[in-house]
């Protein structure tokens, strides 16, 4: 590969990245990312081919190139910018991570999960598979599941997957630092498996954030978060909303007794607790 260009390396990296990623790639796709020509996206291929051959093969029926299981990547994807870019809804394969600057400094990031099982739950959510995984839970150690997931999210302290759970039957979430290995399963999805069905997925509820009642100059958190007369309201899942509320340390609590210290937001319509999923980490939700 060291004789290609620089184009030409970005055109093979995203054939790459879709085939780890999404499990299969078209001349189109290939296209419509670079706007180059239908015989450019050919020769392409065909060296991707050259260089690759069991990672892909073409499926006519789909017009589409799909990953083969003796797949190997060609190119590194670092997991912090594979994430962004999913996140964003885009990924040029060339996911090089960024060289930290020394005067402008950022959180602390997040523990990032294994490339390849970031990959493997991709493509199951993108071909709506269910996956047989080994996870390790706090409760129960490691076990065997199966699950069909419809969505990676970031709560704000690290990555879950959100999936339908079929030992207990039920939609939650899955820590995805602690999937061991996931394949995928050949048992087919069922319709009640989907993410149509998924209740606080598909619930979007209004939180009212305001400054905490007990603070001195509430102005300061205002100007904070940008509110507008005196309050900020966000539309949110309800399958996400308690982790928002535990990251942003609102005070959950029916008459906002947690001290300011603690909290410096405090949530103005307490009744929407009720259709709110994970409440035992809300602050406050059962005072």
């Amino acid at each position: 590969m060291d004789n290609l260009s620089h184009a030409q390396r970005q055109r093979l990296a995203f054939i790459d990245f879709s085939l780890q990623y999404f499990g299969q790639v078209s001349r189109q796709d290939l296209i419509s990312k670079f706007a180059t020509g239908l015989a450019a996206a050919t020769r392409d291929f065909q060296s991707y081919k050259t260089l690759a051959p069991n990672n892909m093969r073409l499926v006519h029926q789909t017009k589409s190139y799909h990953r083969l299981p003796e797949f190997k990547a060609l190119f590194t994807h670092e997991p912090g910018a594979i994430l962004h870019g999913l996140a964003k809804g885009f990924g040029d394969g060339l996911s090089q991570p960024v060289k930290p600057s020394g005067i402008c400094i950022d959180a602390i990031q997040l523990i990032h999960p294994d490339t390849n099982i970031i990959a493997a739950l991709m493509r199951a959510i993108q071909a709506k598979q269910a996956l047989a995984v080994e996870y390790v839970s706090m409760s129960s150690g490691c076990k065997c599941r199966e699950i069909v997931p419809h969505a990676l999210v970031n709560n704000g302290q690290r990555w879950h997957v959100r999936a339908f759970d079929r030992a207990n039957k039920v939609f939650t979430d899955f820590v995805v630092t602690r999937i061991k290995t996931a394949v995928g399963s050949d048992t087919s999805v069922k319709y009640l498996e989907t993410e149509v069905h998924d209740k606080y997925w598909q619930l979007e509820l209004s939180l009212v954030l305001i400054p905490h009642p007990s603070l001195v100059h509430p102005e300061a958190i205002e100007l904070d978060y940008q509110m507008v007369n005196k309050s900020l309201t966000l539309t949110c899942r309800a399958a996400l909303a308690g982790y928002l509320l535990r990251q942003w340390s609102v005070d959950c609590s029916a008459k906002h007794q947690i001290s300011s210290g603690v909290c410096q937001l405090a949530l103005a319509n307490h009744q929407v607790l009720t259709q709110i999923e994970h409440l035992a980490i809300v602050p406050g939700a059962n005072g």
